[in-house]
């Protein structure tokens, strides 16, 4: 690559010739924080919120029905679909109230600097993520929008993302 392009030039290289590249790779290969990749993306497709928001997000995603939660660690990717949890403040997190086998947690949402709003192709598939991050820039978890039993992105959940990225649907 040109040593002499600007860093939205390189991460546009690296998507022309590997257009199933994630941003994290993108931000591996580059020497950059993840966040600095997605904040490259075009006003179309990223959407910067911050961090102070995610409990008021969070509350809102409770109410959309199933998604899909990832945490991804040192190349460990786990996974858990349905709906997000609702949660209460306790002890310094936010203390997710999973039921019957749900996804449950603490969430220290005093370390979630920003948030992204992505919608991005991903392996083909139109995606739109709610993505926390930590003052490093690195992902603390995403929380993709859900899909029907054809593989269609959830059309309510859609219209409650426009909604969030335009600033309606949080408290």
């Amino acid at each position: 690559m040109n040593s002499e392009l600007t860093l939205s030039d390189r991460i546009g290289e690296l998507l022309a010739s590997q257009p199933m590249i994630r941003p994290v790779e993108i931000a591996k290969q580059l020497g950059v924080s993840e966040w600095v990749v997605v904040s490259q993306f075009s006003a179309d497709e990223f959407t910067a919120l911050p961090g102070r928001m995610a409990q008021s997000i969070l509350e809102s995603i409770s109410d959309w029905g199933k998604v899909t939660t990832i945490i991804e660690v040192k190349g460990f990717v786990f996974e858990f679909k349905d709906a997000f949890p609702k949660g209460k403040l306790g002890f310094g997190y936010y203390n997710l109230q999973g039921s019957g086998g749900g996804l449950e947690g603490h969430l220290k949402l005093d370390a979630v600097t920003d948030i992204a709003l992505l919608s991005r192709p991903l392996r083909g598939k139109e995606t739109h993520a709610i993505i926390f991050y930590a003052e490093d820039g690195t992902c603390i978890f995403k929380i993709y929008l859900g899909r029907d039993e054809e593989g269609r992105i959830l059309p309510h959940q859609i219209a409650a993302f426009h909604a969030l990225k335009e600033g309606k649907n949080v408290v």
